[in-house]
């Protein structure tokens, strides 16, 4: 049985002040009996606070990016010593924003993925279709594209930690979610597909998230599909509340 993983990515919103008061609240509401594991993603800016904030706590945390340099002459970005030294556990790697805004392509993302195994770090791998690409009904050839390119040269065993989120472009920040059915007919292709290029105990171990407008409203249902994992939320991940209505969906 795989556990229900939800995390959020807070993008580029909160301010220091604002993280302390955001995962004060959390704190308050995750507890011991959270069957779920909870992990937030702040901004950089912010992980060091948040490390000393979930010392004493069951939430884990991670980056929302990195590069796949351990150091050098590249200016604005962050290496993942640097994520290991603030105590990150988890990194968001393919984001459809990386992809789309930063022009990120699957090769960039394998570098990342790989430099982000080397250093023990777990990759949140996002993958997913445009609304174009659904309207020319090539959702599964997109996605195994990138899955297939995403995951090039990594073997079985460093996958153990890596987690895939399922992230359809046209459902992130637009109010619009793919139906549980959608999202569970791609999760179900993905999981397949993993099968095929590596092994059934892998795929039947891997987790896949489901991203893309979570709320409370929707997140039962999604979250009840045999083949989503859990949920990476972006805009209801901001609000203590909303987020913990979304953790108890999935216990």
């Amino acid at each position: 049985m795989r556990k229900k993983i939800i995390a959020g990515n807070w993008k580029m919103n909160n301010d220091i002040s604002a993280t302390i008061s955001l995962i004060t609240e959390l704190k308050k509401g995750i507890t011991e009996n959270t069957k779920a594991t909870v992990i937030v993603c702040p901004p950089f800016t912010s992980l060091e606070t948040t490390q000393t904030l979930l010392k004493d706590s069951i939430i884990k945390f991670g980056a929302q990016n990195m590069y796949y340099e351990d150091s050098g002459a590249f200016t604005g970005e962050i290496s993942p010593l640097m994520l290991k030294s603030v105590g990150c556990e988890y990194v968001i790697l393919g984001h459809s924003e990386r992809r789309t805004i930063f022009q990120e392509s699957d090769s960039l993302i394998n570098k990342k993925i790989k430099t982000a195994i080397k250093h023990e770090l777990k990759p949140i791998f996002c993958i997913g279709e445009t609304l174009e690409q659904r309207e020319k009904g090539i959702t599964f050839e997109v996605c195994e594209r990138q899955v297939k390119n995403g995951l090039e040269g990594i073997s079985e065993s460093e996958l153990s930690h890596l987690i895939i989120a399922y992230e359809p472009v046209w459902a992130i920040g637009t109010g619009k979610t793919a139906t549980s059915e959608q999202a569970e007919e791609v999760h179900s292709f993905v999981r397949k597909l993993i099968e095929k290029m590596y092994s059934k105990n892998l795929a039947e171990k891997i987790v896949i998230q489901y991203g893309g407008s979570v709320k409370p409203e929707n997140a039962k249902e999604l979250l009840s599909q045999p083949n989503i994992d859990g949920a990476l939320v972006g805009g209801a991940c901001l609000k203590a509340d909303s987020f913990l209505k979304i953790i108890d969906a999935a216990n």
